[in-house]
């Protein structure tokens, strides 16, 4: 039986169909401000026999295609615990929210927090301070975060008030590169600082687009003093657990 795992971010669609224990696709789409027709095109020509969705996006999915639905707390457990069956802790960094989880050796969710208030500390917010540096794109910002020798500190995780900082540092004279890494550090200890807090030990799974970011994946496995695990495809993570889930109710 064909088992699909919808999951409906902010910023981003993925999609997982699953014959048994196989993965037999995976797609993704970015949001736009009609995520249906996003969903629909994602489906387009694929086939499947029960569907699960997860994420921000899921109860107007399920009123349309009549599917089931978990929220992104469990699907994101199940997901990390099939790709590494020692986590007991997983951080997503995502478009505009940051998730940190604690499961026990079952996979069961101990303990969550999110911060889904602002955009400090996510995907959107590390968009806005490249842009503010005249970064082409978060690859190019990355990159040149990971050849900086030194951090400048950052004070501001209010995205308005952070910009309007790294333009004030730049004025006066400071490197972009440097700029760039501090804007990283500090991300990253937002980030651990959260996950600490839910989570104080155990394997990690980093997962979320955040964790496609090389220096961000540095930091953290630098910082963190515990076993990380970046999956080969981290911002599927959820759409994975969806389908996981789906397996055992059919």
């Amino acid at each position: 039986m064909k088992i699909a795992g919808l999951d409906i971010g902010s910023r981003t669609v993925k999609l997982v169909v699953m014959d048994d224990s196989k993965i037999l696709l995976k797609k993704k789409a970015l949001n736009s401000y009609d995520p249906l027709n996003i969903v629909f095109n994602l489906l387009d020509s694929i086939s499947y026999d029960y569907m699960v969705a997860t994420g921000y996006g899921r109860h107007l999915v399920s009123e349309i295609l009549s599917c089931t639905t978990i929220s992104e707390i469990k699907a994101f457990a199940i997901g990390a615990r099939a790709i590494n069956s020692s986590c007991r802790a997983v951080l997503d960094i995502g478009g505009q929210d940051t998730k940190a989880i604690h499961i026990n050796e079952k996979g069961e969710v101990i303990k969550f927090e999110m911060n889904d208030k602002c955009a400090a500390g996510t995907g959107r917010f590390l968009e806005i301070m490249a842009h503010a540096l005249n970064y082409n794109n978060i690859d190019e910002f990355s990159k040149a975060a990971c050849s900086a020798t030194k951090a400048e500190t950052i004070n501001n995780m209010c995205t308005v008030f952070a910009e309007s900082e790294v333009i004030s540092l730049i004025s006066r004279g400071a490197k972009r590169e440097e700029v760039a890494l501090g804007i990283h550090k500090t991300i990253v200890g937002r980030s651990l600082g959260l996950l600490n807090r839910v989570a104080p030990s155990g394997d990690v799974v980093f997962a979320g687009g955040v964790a496609l970011n090389e220096c961000v994946q540095r930091l953290i496995i630098q910082e963190l003093k515990r076993s990380v695990l970046v999956p080969p495809d981290p911002q599927i993570v959820g759409a994975y657990g969806a389908a996981l889930y789906g397996q055992t109710k059919k």
